[in-house]
């Protein structure tokens, strides 16, 4: 049984994917859409919610993450208590990654030699998840 992190939008999950799929290059998440439901005559879906994404997930150095929209009016707050963590023992593919995250994002901490590793930085990207991008040797 694996913990997966389930991240949750208002409305831009789609743009979150592509995003994603180009810094980490993957193939493309697998989509379910609001839309894609039964029609229930008892609950008829909105217009506005039948593009958002109800759920997708995307590997990502052999970690699925899961994602989702809000359901149009469901309160929401980007970002949160949380920071996903990217560990790799390929400096060049970690480099990559957190200038992919960096773009249109905020560096909270540059990638740099630290004491417990040769490449660390933590970085907001543009739709407000935190990550920690993390150079570790392999055993």
């Amino acid at each position: 049984m694996a913990i997966q992190p389930y991240l949750v939008f208002d409305g831009n999950c789609e743009d979150v994917l592509a995003f994603y799929e180009k810094v980490f290059q993957t193939g493309p998440a697998k989509k379910m859409r609001f839309g894609d439901t039964p029609p229930n005559p008892d609950y008829p879906l909105p217009e506005n919610a039948k593009k958002r994404i109800m759920h997708a997930n995307l590997e990502i150095e052999g970690t699925v993450l899961l994602f989702s929209d809000t359901f149009p009016g469901t309160p929401y707050q980007s970002g949160g208590a949380i920071s996903l963590a990217v560990v790799s023992a390929d400096e060049e593919k970690l480099r990559s990654y957190f200038n992919g995250l960096a773009e249109n994002g905020e560096v909270h901490m540059p990638l740099q030699k630290t004491f417990w590793s040769k490449a660390y930085g933590k970085v907001r990207d543009q739709f407000g998840i935190e990550w920690q991008v993390s150079h570790e040797e392999k055993a």
